[in-house]
Formats: structure tokens, C-alpha cells, sequence
């Protein structure tokens, strides 16, 4: 990587989430891993020492998240300040999989902790970060420095298109209404079909409308509420019909797509809804895959035929658990974002063809 730059060397270094996808990406750049050292200390702090200067270089750094998420976040503050302190000229982020990016709205009287994320990224050091499939898109805007928001979409659906016999007798299908814009870009990519699970099903509290538990208001005879001056008109409660298949999948493969699997119980109950109404494969493909909890026991049990994800996550101990669930290999997509940041070259060739809904 370094003789093409010309210009600037570069070093790789890997904190302890994934140290197996961080030598994929450095084997096919050419380059070795640098020498650096993440340790924990007797107390639990986490310790960095450098094993060789990077004074003047441009530094990658290749953290993900993982189960031991505040770890992983922690490592990679601290390797990116000692960089900054120890001279860097660029110090650029490489992280597959963002933590906490599915807490991006408000909820109730919480707060927006990929904010939060962001900004202590930024004060640590980092001025350039290259993620995949964040949860949403729009929380590039948390970051004070470019993000490059990678997609796995190209290689998941080569997946189909190599991996899944007969995929053409295939049905795109959206787990929520929310899942539509991502199902109908691989639908239109694939020249399938696409179908909406739609309907009343359990959802986390987090999850739910932002109704703070507030003392009740006083309300009048007339149905409205008293607040001071101000009159306002009762708000009557959401009410969805029973859960329902739009599209037709009987007799068809069914391909549920999303960003990430992490309970994978909502998934297990949208493949017996799929499999109520017809269909006689069922895969569930994402691009995370954190498989939290009793994941690789609930998809082993299931009409689930196959889990397919990629390595921004590590899952190597739940593939030994539960064989249905599958693996794509994306470093090679990181390891060309890294060749053509350092040489400076244009990152619109990685998006080719890719939708904004992917």
C-alpha cells in the first residue's frame, strides 16, 4: 500500500473485536498488521502501547462492534488519542459495524447516543471514518469528519444469485413496512418480486411510541384536554390490524432482507407467518450479524433454511452452534476503501449501482 501511495506511508492497526477480518483486509492490501498492543490492566482499564512510530503517517484503525460493545468502544478511543499523540498526520476509523447506531432517535426521555458516539470519535482523533450499512444513513450528519458509508448489498446479492438454487421462483419480502425501501431495491436489482409482512406484532418498549409517563391530564366532559389555556383533542392510540402477508409467496422462495439480525425471535415469527402462507424456503439475509442472546438455538428450531450474514461482526462461535447460518466475506470491499482513501482516489466506484435505499 505504501509504494502505490508514493506519497504518505500507511500502517494497520487492529484492536481485539475482530483481529481475523482486520488480517483479511491487511492481506489483500499487501501490507502486515502493525505492532500495538490493547490490553486490560488488573483493574479493568484499557491499556495501548505502540510498538513502532507512526509519526507523520496515515494510521487506519480496524475496530468493530461486537457483545463486548463498551470494550470496543473504549479500545478504540484510546488507540486513536495515542495516535493523535504520538503524531499521526491522518488517523482514519475502519469500523464494519458502528455500536449503539440503532439508538439514533429519541426515545421517551432517553437521548440519541450515536450522537454522543460520534462526537467522542471525533475528539479522540479521527478525522476520516469508513462504516457499512448503518442503521440510519442520516446519522452520518452526528460526525464532525467525512463518513463513508460502505453497502454489503453487491455481495449479498451475489450470494443469491451463486447460492440460492432456483432463486428466480423467489419473493423479496420486508419483515416491517419500514424494511419496504431496502426489500424494493433488491427486488429491483434481482427482477423478483417483493412482499410486505404488515400488521400487530410484540415490539420492544423501546420501541413504541414516545409516550412519557407524564401525571394524567385533566380532561373535560366535552373529550378535551386542559392544559392552562390551550384546549387540545384527545389522541386516540394506534391500532393495527391483524398481522398479514401483502404479496403473494405460496409456492415461492421468500428472501427477508434487512440491515442487521440481532434478536432474531421477530425473525423466526416472520418465517412461520411465511411459511402459513406458503412458502417452502425461507432465507433471512443481513448484513450484520450479532445473533444476540439464544440466536443460533431459536434459528436451528425454526423454518428459518438459511441465515445469511457478513463478517463486520464476529459469529464463528454461533456458526459452530447452528450450521444454517452462512457467512460473506466483505473485506474486500474495505480493504479497496482504505487503497483508494490513501491513494486519493474517488470512492464513487463503491457505490455503482447502488440504490440510497440499500
Amino acid at each position: 500500500m505504501d509504494a502505490r501511495a508514493g506519497k504518505v506511508p500507511a500502517i494497520l492497526f487492529a484492536g481485539n473485536s475482530h483481529r481475523e477480518l482486520a488480517e483479511l483486509i491487511a492481506d489483500k492490501l499487501g501490507v502486515r498488521l502493525g505492532n500495538v498492543s490493547v490490553f486490560q490492566n488488573s483493574n479493568k482499564e484499557t491499556s495501548i502501547e505502540l510498538g513502532e512510530s507512526i509519526r507523520s503517517k496515515d494510521v487506519y484503525i480496524i475496530q468493530t462492534g461486537t457483545k463486548n460493545v463498551n470494550n470496543d468502544i473504549m479500545e478504540m478511543l484510546i488507540m486513536a488519542y495515542a495516535c493523535r499523540t504520538s503524531s499521526a498526520r491522518n488517523i482514519v476509523g475502519v469500523i464494519p459495524y458502528l455500536p449503539y447506531s440503532k439508538q439514533s432517535t429519541m426515545r421517551k426521555r432517553g437521548c440519541i447516543v450515536s450522537k454522543l458516539l460520534a462526537q467522542m470519535l471525533c475528539k479522540s482523533g479521527f478525522n476520516h471514518i469508513i462504516t457499512m450499512d448503518l442503521h440510519q444513513k442520516e446519522s452520518q450528519g452526528f460526525f464532525n469528519c467525512p463518513v463513508d458509508n460502505l453497502r454489503a448489498s453487491n455481495f449479498l446479492i451475489q450470494y443469491i444469485q451463486d447460492s440460492i438454487p432456483d432463486y428466480r421462483n423467489a419473493v423479496i419480502v420486508a419483515r416491517n413496512p419500514g424494511a419496504v425501501k431496502r426489500a424494493s431495491s433488491y427486488a429491483e436489482r434481482l427482477h423478483l418480486n417483493i412482499a410486505v409482512i404488515h400488521g400487530e406484532e410484540k415490539v420492544a418498549e423501546s420501541d413504541t411510541v414516545d409516550g412519557r409517563n407524564s401525571p394524567p391530564l385533566l380532561v373535560h366532559r366535552h373529550g378535551s384536554i386542559c392544559l392552562g389555556l390551550q384546549l387540545l383533542p384527545t389522541v386516540h392510540p394506534k391500532e393495527k390490524p391483524p398481522i398479514s402477508v401483502v404479496g403473494d409467496v405460496a409456492g415461492h422462495i421468500a428472501i427477508v432482507v434487512d440491515d442487521m439480525i440481532d434478536d432474531v425471535e421477530a425473525f423466526v415469527s416472520a418465517a412461520q407467518i411465511l411459511q402459513e402462507r406458503g412458502a417452502y424456503k425461507i432465507y433471512v439475509i443481513a448484513t450484520h450479524g450479532l445473533l444476540s442472546a439464544d440466536a443460533p438455538r431459536l434459528i436451528e428450531d425454526s423454518p428459518i433454511h438459511e441465515v445469511i450474514v457478513t463478517n463486520t461482526v464476529p459469529h464463528e462461535v454461533q456458526k459452530l452452534q447452528c450450521h444454517k447460518i452462512k457467512t460473506v466475506d466483505i473485506s474486500p470491499m474495505l480493504s479497496e476503501a482504505i487503497r483508494r482513501i490513501q491513494n486519493q482516489e474517488s470512492m464513487s466506484h463503491l457505490f455503482q449501482n447502488i440504490s440510497c435505499h440499500d
